[in-house]
């Protein structure tokens, strides 16, 4: 396949026209391709050209009713604007800022313990471990329990939480699939 000057011309002309590349190559034929056509206009610099006219007519157009029409295109109708287009097409409208209701703060104390071995260990201390227990440094918390706890005050509530609070933690975690 090569380009002849009597294949160049057909192909201005064809090209000015307004034929597809796909026409202009079944027109000059002999192993030409669309590609190779696309490829020799640019080569050539040849200029936009005008386009054929279409046969079909043009759709018109038809506007939804007001009642079908998406919320960003009502909001904006409401808020007095055109149509909506573009990136702030799905654009929140404006709002006052609300500053969110804080619970009060809860006292934390922390208990002074006292931080005995297993062997200083007795009935009425807290038995909350402190440390790693592979270490020599490991102790428990010994501080003051209610008869009958195993835990002070302050690690019980770490401890044993409330039915109602773990149910509520729970729902937050991402489910395990399994």
């Amino acid at each position: 396949m090569s380009w002849t000057d009597e294949r160049v011309e057909t192909l201005r002309k064809l090209w000015s026209e307004g034929h597809s590349a796909s026409q202009i190559a079944a027109e000059i034929g002999n192993g030409i391709t669309r590609n190779a056509v696309i490829g020799k206009v640019h080569r050539l610099g040849l200029s936009g050209r005008v386009k054929a006219p279409s046969t079909a007519a043009p759709r018109p157009r038809v506007s939804q009713p007001r009642a079908h029409r998406p919320a960003a295109v009502q909001r904006s109708s409401a808020m007095g604007g055109g149509m909506v287009r573009g990136n702030t097409a799905l654009a929140f409208a404006p709002r006052a800022y609300e500053a969110p209701v804080l619970k009060p703060i809860e006292e934390v104390l922390l208990p002074m313990s006292e931080r005995v071995t297993i062997m200083e260990l007795k009935e009425s201390m807290c038995r909350w471990p402190l440390g790693d227990p592979a270490t020599s440094e490991f102790r428990y918390c010994g501080g003051k329990s209610d008869a009958g706890a195993t835990y002070c005050p302050y690690h019980s509530r770490m401890a044993y939480q409330p039915a109602q609070d773990r149910r509520n933690r729970s729902k937050m975690q991402v489910p395990r699939l399994t």
